[in-house]
C-alpha cells in the first residue's frame, strides 16, 4: 500500500472531528489527496451498524454483540473505503479505529484484549495505522463538552468509571508503542491544539513521502 493511514483517537469531547478537518486542510494545502472517514461507519452499510451501536435502546446490548458489530462495520469499511484509498495513494484520516475498540470494549467493557486481538487479526490482516494521534483530556472536561452538544448517545451515557478506563487504556497503549502514537493535550484551547498539529505537520509530510 502506498498511502498513509492516520487515525485520530480520544474520548468524548476531545475535538477529534474538528481537528481532523483542520489537519486535512493543512495537508491539502501541500497538494496531498486526503480522505476523511470515521468509525464505526464510513460506508452506508457500516453507518447503519453505527446507528445500532450508538442509539439508546430498551434492550441492553451484550458486550460481545457490541464487539462483533464494531468489527463487522470495520470489515466493510476496510473493504469499501480504507484499503482502496490507501491503494490510490491517499492520506486517510480516520476518526477512531481499532485503538477505540481496545479502549471502549476492552477498557470500558472489560472484554479480553486477547479476544479483541484475534478479531483484529481476522478483519485487518495485519493492516495497522501508520500514525495515531491521541487527543487526551480529563474525563470531566470531555463529558461536559459532550453534554453541551445535546442529547447523549448510548456510550456517552456511561458512568465516569467507564470513561476513566477508556482514557487509561489509550494512554497505556500509547506508552507501549511510542513510535506510532502522538499524544495531544485536548484540554487546551482549539488554537493551541491546532498549533500542536502544525508542529506535527513536517513529520506527517515525511511519512507521506515514505
Amino acid at each position: 500500500m502506498s498511502g498513509l493511514f492516520i487515525t485520530l483517537e480520544g474520548p468524548e469531547g476531545a475535538g477529534k472531528s474538528t481537528n481532523r478537518e483542520y489537519l486535512a486542510e493543512r495537508l491539502r494545502e501541500q497538494g496531498i489527496d486526503v480522505l476523511l472517514t470515521r468509525e464505526p461507519g464510513g460506508t452506508p452499510l457500516a453507518e447503519r451498524v453505527r446507528e445500532l451501536l450508538l442509539a439508546p435502546s430498551d434492550e441492553p446490548m451484550a458486550a460481545d454483540t457490541e464487539l462483533l458489530l464494531v468489527f463487522a462495520a470495520r470489515a466493510q469499511h476496510l473493504a469499501q473505503v480504507i484499503r482502496p484509498a490507501l491503494a490510490r495513494g491517499c492520506v486517510v484520516l480516520c476518526d477512531r479505529f481499532t485503538d477505540a475498540t481496545y479502549a471502549y470494549q476492552g477498557g470500558g467493557r472489560g472484554l479480553s484484549e486477547t479476544r479483541i486481538a484475534a478479531l483484529e487479526d481476522f478483519v485487518q490482516g495485519g493492516l495497522c495505522p501508520d500514525l495515531t494521534l491521541v487527543f487526551d483530556l480529563p474525563v470531566e472536561v470531555g463529558l461536559a463538552r459532550a453534554a453541551a452538544r445535546g442529547r447523549l448517545d448510548r456510550f456517552e451515557q456511561e458512568d465516569r468509571r467507564f470513561f476513566e478506563a477508556v482514557r487509561q487504556t489509550y494512554l497505556r497503549r500509547a506508552s507501549q508503542q511510542p513510535q506510532r502514537y502522538r499524544i495531544l493535550d485536548a484540554a487546551q484551547s482549539l488554537s493551541q491544539v491546532q498549533q500542536a498539529l502544525d508542529a506535527l505537520l513536517p513529520e506527517l509530510l515525511e511519512l507521506q513521502r515514505g
